[in-house]
C-alpha cells in the first residue's frame, strides 16, 4: 500500500506553483510560470551561494535544435533499443528550437560553441546535423550561462528558501492530487501548500551510493563530479506516491578520478584528461593488477562502442593510476583550471604545485620500488612489475598493441614510484519518475498524477546514447512546459 503523506491541519507557507530545486530546470520553470501569472515559491536544498545543481557546474552548453524533424530523427537514433514514446520525442524537439529565443528574452547572449561539429557526438546518426551547441555570452565555461539564468529567477519576485529540501510530497487522499510538499528548515517541518502544482526540478541520483548499486550497471559505487546535493529525493518522492521510474541504468559516465572522504566530489586529474602532453609514465589498473583499457580513450559522456555496441567504460574497482616521478615532477596532477564540476568553482581546494602535500595526505601513495608500492596498494608485487614490464615494452616499439593508446606513451622507469586510487565519477544521472509531452509525472498505467510535474535531469528523456548540452537544452525546453501548464491550473480549494 502506499504511504499517504499526512495532510496538515494547516499550511506554513502557500504559492501558485512550489518548484523544488534551483538549477537550470527549476530557473526556467520558474520564470516561465512566474511570468504566466503565477506566485512561485522555489525549494533550494543547498545553502545560498552552492544553489544551481549541475547546471551550475557543467559545460555551460545548452542544446539548440534547428530542425524538429530532424532532432526527432536524431533522439530516436541515439535511444536505439530504448525507445521513448514519439509524442515526447516530438515536444523535446519542438521546444529545443526555442531555447535561444528564450534566453534572449530573459535578457540573455545565446553564442553557438566554436568547433562546431566536433562537439556532436554521434554525426553519423540521422538528423545530427539540426543538433547546436550554444551558451550564455562570449566566454564558455566557469558558470557564465548559468548566472544568466540565475539572474532572470532575481529580478522577479519568486521567494527561494534555502537550505530548504522538500522531503515529501502531500497529496489529498481521495482525489490523489498533489496538494504540497513537507519540506524541511531549520530542522523543523515545513509545511508548503502549492495552490496550482509542484514541480520537481532536484535532479538525479548521483550521490545516492544505495540508489546507484540498486540502478546502475558496472559500478558497484560511483561519485559525482557535479553537486553533492543530488541524492535522489525526487525519485523516493515520487515513488512514494505511485509513479512510474524510466530510464534509471542510464547516467553521464562512469569516468574516473580521484576522491577523497575530506570531500564530497571529485577531483579531475590532469593525466586523465584529453591531452597527451604530460611528460612521464601512466598506466591504470584494475583489481587484478594489470591494464584494463586505453586510459586515455575518448568516450561518449561515459560510453564507448565495443563489439558493435554501446556501453558503459569499464571501471574494475579498486583502480590505481600508476605513475613515476616524471610525472609526478611535472606540475601539479590536479587540473584546477578546469572550466567545470564542483571541487574545480565551488569548493576550490588549493592542489599544492608540487603534489607533495598531497602525499602528505595519504591521497597520493608513493614507494621507492614497484614491489614496495604493490604492497602499499595491495597489489601482488610480481603482477604489478609484470604489468609495467609489458607497458614499458610498448612504449620503446611506439606501439600499444594491447588496448591501442596513442597518447602518453612513455615507460614508467623514473623512481621514486607513486599510486593514486580512482573511482568511478559522473557528472549525472538520467533516471527518475517518468513524464508525459506536458511534463507530468505519470504512473505506471500512464494516468498523470494530478498537479505534479518534472524537469531536467529528474527523469531525463535520455535513454541510451545522450548529446553533449543535451541535459541543460532539456532543462530549459521542458522546464518551460511545466512551469506553463502548471501556472495553468484552476487553483485547488
Amino acid at each position: 500500500m502506499q504511504n499517504q503523506p499526512s495532510r496538515p491541519a494547516t499550511w506554513d507557507r502557500q504559492a501558485d506553483v512550489v518548484v523544488v530545486g534551483f538549477g537550470g530546470a527549476g530557473a526556467a520553470a520558474s520564470v516561465t510560470a512566474h511570468d504566466a501569472g503565477a506566485r512561485v515559491l522555489m525549494l533550494e536544498k543547498a545553502p545560498k551561494g552552492q544553489e544551481g545543481g549541475n547546471t551550475r557546474v557543467a559545460g555551460q552548453g545548452y542544446l539548440f535544435t534547428d530542425s524538429a524533424e530532424k532532432a526527432i530523427q536524431y533522439l530516436n537514433a541515439m535511444c536505439g533499443p530504448f525507445t521513448v514514446p514519439q509524442e515526447m520525442a516530438r515536444v523535446w524537439a519542438e521546444e529545443n528550437c526555442k531555447n535561444n529565443d528564450w534566453l534572449a528574452s530573459i535578457g540573455g547572449d545565446p553564442q553557438e560553441h566554436q568547433h562546431q561539429p566536433e562537439g556532436i557526438e554521434y554525426p553519423e546518426l540521422p538528423g545530427s546535423d539540426s543538433v547546436h551547441k550554444f551558451h550564455h555570452g562570449s566566454i564558455l565555461g566557469f558558470s557564465n550561462t548559468w548566472k544568466a539564468f540565475a539572474n532572470a529567477v532575481h529580478q522577479r519576485s519568486i521567494e527561494i528558501l534555502y537550505e530548504t529540501p522538500a522531503v515529501e510530497l502531500v497529496q489529498n487522499p481521495v482525489t490523489k492530487e498533489v496538494l504540497g510538499v513537507r519540506a524541511q528548515h531549520g530542522g523543523k517541518p515545513l509545511y508548503i501548500k502549492a495552490n496550482r502544482g509542484v514541480i520537481l526540478t532536484c535532479g538525479g541520483f548521483e550521490n545516492n551510493q544505495e540508489m546507484i548499486r540498486n540502478y546502475l550497471p558496472g559500478v558497484p559505487y560511483c561519485y559525482t563530479t557535479g553537486t553533492p546535493y543530488n541524492e535522489g529525493d525526487g525519485v523516493r518522492m515520487a515513488m512514494e506516491i505511485g509513479a512510474d521510474l524510466w530510464h534509471m541504468n542510464n547516467y553521464a559516465g562512469p569516468s574516473m578520478a580521484l576522491k577523497v572522504p575530506e570531500y564530497k566530489t571529485t577531483f579531475p586529474l590532469r593525466p586523465l584528461g584529453p591531452t597527451g602532453e604530460i611528460p612521464g609514465g601512466m598506466i591504470i589498473i584494475g583489481v587484478d593488477g594489470k591494464r584494463f583499457a586505453d586510459e586515455k580513450r575518448r568516450t561518449m559522456h561515459g560510453k564507448v562502442k565495443t563489439n558493435g555496441r554501446w556501453a558503459p567504460y569499464p571501471t574494475p574497482c579498486p583502480m590505481f593510476m600508476v605513475f613515476d616521478h616524471t610525472l609526478f615532477s611535472a606540475g601539479s596532477l590536479y587540473n584546477k583550471a578546469a572550466a567545470s564540476g564542483w571541487n574545480p568553482l565551488v569548493d576550490r581546494y588549493e592542489w599544492s604545485a608540487d603534489n607533495r602535500a598531497e602525499v602528505a595526505k595519504g591521497w597520493i601513495k608513493k614507494a621507492d620500488t614497484l614491489s614496495a608500492l604493490a604492497g602499499i596498494v595491495g597489489q601482488p608485487a610480481v603482477t604489478l612489475e609484470e604489468t609495467v614490464s609489458r607497458w614499458n615494452q610498448l612504449c620503446d616499439v611506439g606501439k600499444d598493441t594491447d588496448f591501442g593508446r596513442t597518447k602518453m606513451l612513455s615507460p614508467i622507469k623514473a623512481a621514486p614510484f607513486y599510486a593514486v586510487e580512482l573511482s568511478p565519477s559522473m557528472l549525472n544521472t538520467q533516471g527518475g519518475p517518468r513524464r508525459n509531452e506536458k511534463a507530468q509525472i505519470v504512473r505506471p498505467n500512464g494516468a498523470p498524477i494530478p498537479r505534479l510535474y518534472s524537469a531536467g535531469e529528474l527523469g531525463s528523456i535520455f535513454s541510451y546514447l545522450y548529446q553533449g548540452t543535451g541535459n541543460i537544452g532539456e532543462c530549459l525546453a521542458f522546464g518551460r512546459i511545466a512551469g506553463r501548464n502548471a501556472a495553468a491550473e484552476t487553483p485547488s480549494e
